[in-house]
């Protein structure tokens, strides 16, 4: 359940509230009663970062050898791969 701030815009009275999204919001100060009780606009309590969370977070083994496996897979999908050598057609063309 998520945790929202409240404050009392007569009073000026603030409170954490734990409350289901689902919950009405509230609107009576506990401190003074006035109808002003208002939920206040806060930051995230986490942040996601860098590249790739769900490559060395959740895969498995060590968190070490999934980036490592994740920067090799990037680094070989990047380089183009090398032409192939042709077969010799059995012919005199020289093709080989």
């Amino acid at each position: 359940m998520p945790i929202y701030a409240y404050k009392c815009e007569s009073c000026g009275a603030a409170k954490d509230v734990l409350q289901k999204i689902s919950d009405p919001a509230l609107s009576d100060c506990p401190a003074c009663g006035q109808p002003t009780f208002r939920k206040q606009v806060t930051a995230a309590g986490f942040q996601l970062k860098g590249s790739g969370w769900y490559a060395t977070d959740f895969r498995g083994g060590s968190s070490a050898a999934a980036a490592t496996a994740g920067a090799a897979s990037t680094a070989a999908a990047s380089e183009p791969a090398a032409p192939a050598t042709p077969a010799s057609c059995g012919t005199d063309c020289g093709c080989a």
